[in-house]
C-alpha cells in the first residue's frame, strides 16, 4: 500500500499530470483562437476539416484511441443521428470521425469555455423536462436537417454505457419534418489493456467536467468504439412515426452494445 502511494505521488508522476493539463488548457486556447479567428470567414470545408483535426488532437492527449464500424454506411446527404450518451467527450469523438451539429441539454451551454466553444459551433441546446421546448427544437432541427446532418443523444442524460435508456421521442419529429433518414450510432469504451468495458468516462450524477477530466487523464488507456447502424427497412409509413422512429434507434443500439459487450 505504501510502495503504491509513493510511486502514485512520485515527482515524475506528477510532472507528467501536470504537463497533461498544459497540453489540455493550450489545446482549448488554440481552439478558442481558432473559433474566434478563422471560423468567421471559413468556408463550410474548412471549419470542418478545423473541428476534425482538433478533436484527434483532444483524444490524443487524453490517450483515447478510436475505433470504427460500419461508417461507411452513411450517406452524404443529411441525416439524423440518434446514439446513446456517456461522456462529454462523446461529441469529441464523434467529430474527429466526421463532424456534425449537435443538439445537447442546456446545462452544456453554461459550461466555462466549452460551453462557449459549444455554441460557436453551432449546436442547439434543449431544456430538459420541457416537452413545449422539445417540440419547438424539433422545429428547429428539422429546418438544420434540409442541408446539414445532425446528432442527438434521445436518452436526455449521460450513462455508465452498460445499457440504453428509454428514447424520448421529441426530437426524431426532426426526421419526420425534414424527409430524411435515421441512422443509430452505439458508443461504447473500454480498456486499450484488458478490453473490458469501462466506466471511466461516464459523465453521470453530480460529477463536475473538470473532475472527469482528471479520471480520463490519470488513466489514458482507452478505446472508443463508434458502431454505425442503418435505418430500418421499414415501409414509409412507419418511418413518419416518431416514436417507432426512437423505439427501433433505441433497441438496434441496446442489441449493438450487447453484441460489442460479448466480445471483450
Amino acid at each position: 500500500m505504501s510502495h503504491y502511494q509513493t510511486t502514485n505521488n512520485s515527482p515524475l508522476q506528477c510532472g507528467a499530470t501536470a504537463w497533461r493539463w498544459v497540453q489540455v488548457w493550450a489545446h482549448v486556447i488554440h481552439g478558442a483562437i481558432t473559433l474566434s479567428l478563422r471560423f468567421p470567414f471559413a468556408t463550410q470545408e474548412t471549419k470542418n476539416t478545423l473541428i476534425q483535426d482538433w478533436s484527434k488532437r483532444l483524444l490524443s492527449i487524453f490517450g483515447i484511441e478510436l475505433k470504427l464500424t460500419n461508417q461507411e454506411i452513411l450517406p452524404s446527404t443529411p441525416y439524423l443521428l440518434a446514439s446513446n450518451h456517456i461522456s462529454w467527450m462523446d461529441i469529441h469523438s464523434i467529430n474527429a470521425f466526421k463532424p456534425i451539429r449537435f443538439v445537447a441539454k442546456s446545462d452544456v451551454e453554461g459550461w466555462p469555455v466549452f460551453g462557449w466553444m459549444a455554441r460557436q459551433l453551432g449546436t442547439v441546446f434543449i431544456k430538459r423536462n420541457n416537452s413545449r421546448h422539445g417540440k419547438q427544437i424539433a422545429s428547429e432541427v428539422g429546418d438544420v436537417l434540409k442541408t446539414q446532418s445532425v446528432c442527438i443523444f434521445p436518452e436526455g442524460t449521460s450513462t455508465i454505457g452498460e445499457g440504453v435508456l428509454p428514447f424520448k421521442p421529441n426530437l426524431f419529429e426532426s426526421a419526420v419534418i425534414a424527409g430524411v433518414p435515421v441512422y443509430s450510432l452505439a458508443i461504447s469504451y473500454h480498456s486499450s489493456v484488458t478490453g473490458a468495458r469501462s466506466e471511466l468516462p461516464a459523465f453521470v450524477g453530480d460529477m463536475g467536467l473538470l473532475e472527469s477530466m482528471a479520471k480520463i487523464l490519470r488513466d489514458r488507456k482507452l478505446v472508443v468504439e463508434l458502431s454505425f447502424i442503418s435505418p430500418s427497412g421499414a415501409s414509409p409509413e412507419a418511418s413518419k412515426d416518431r416514436k417507432w422512429l426512437a423505439l427501433h434507434s433505441q433497441e438496434a443500439i441496446s442489441n449493438q452494445l450487447k453484441g460489442n459487450h460479448r466480445l471483450m
